[in-house]
């Protein structure tokens, strides 16, 4: 029996300022389905979220949504995908979505993806996971997080390669062979 790879995306549950934003959750969404990969995501039916799964879906993946229950009426709970998990607490719907992934790729978003995304880098540095995590933007969205990433890392609060773990990528491109790489 072999294993399908899942790909957590982490992604806002707006929208944002520039409609390259949606462009680029459509686009991851449609690419993991391409690639045979399930999409782990927060459930929800709203902002790059909802965009992300409704991509994927539309292009025949499978998607794995994970939501904790006092966010179903306000991320509007995505019902019509392949598997619906419904969590009691926000720290349990991140355990649920890193475990059922094999790696994770975080889109542009606000400060519960940045929570999201610090959490899971954390549990990398403290070898809790081994999973790759890749941050995606377009527009350099990343760009002043990584800035801070590095400042962490040269003012001695993290070792040189804490960067390393979150590759930043802007083109879909490229993101794709970083993860075909390190799902293969």
């Amino acid at each position: 029996m072999s294993h399908t790879s899942s790909v957590c995306v982490y992604c806002g549950a707006r929208d944002g300022a520039r409609p390259t934003y949606a462009a680029a959750a459509e686009a991851v969404g449609e690419m993991i389905a391409r690639r045979g990969w399930r999409l782990v995501y927060g459930a929800g039916d709203v902002g790059l979220m909802g965009r992300v799964a409704s991509a994927a879906k539309a292009a025949g993946g499978n998607v794995f949504g994970v939501i904790p229950l006092h966010l179903v009426r306000a991320e509007v709970g995505k019902r019509d995908i392949d598997s619906f998990v419904v969590t009691e607490t926000m720290h349990e719907r991140k355990k649920v979505m890193v475990m059922n992934a094999d790696a994770i790729v975080v889109l542009p978003g606000g400060a519960g993806t940045l929570d999201e995304f610090f959490e899971v880098l954390t549990w990398s540095t403290l070898g809790l996971h081994d999973k790759p995590i890749f941050l995606y933007g377009p527009d350099g969205y990343w760009e002043p997080l990584t800035a801070l990433i590095d400042h962490v890392a040269s003012e001695g609060f993290a070792d040189a390669a804490l960067a390393g773990r979150a590759p930043s990528h802007t083109d879909l491109s490229a993101l794709e062979e970083a993860l075909a790489a390190a799902l293969s």
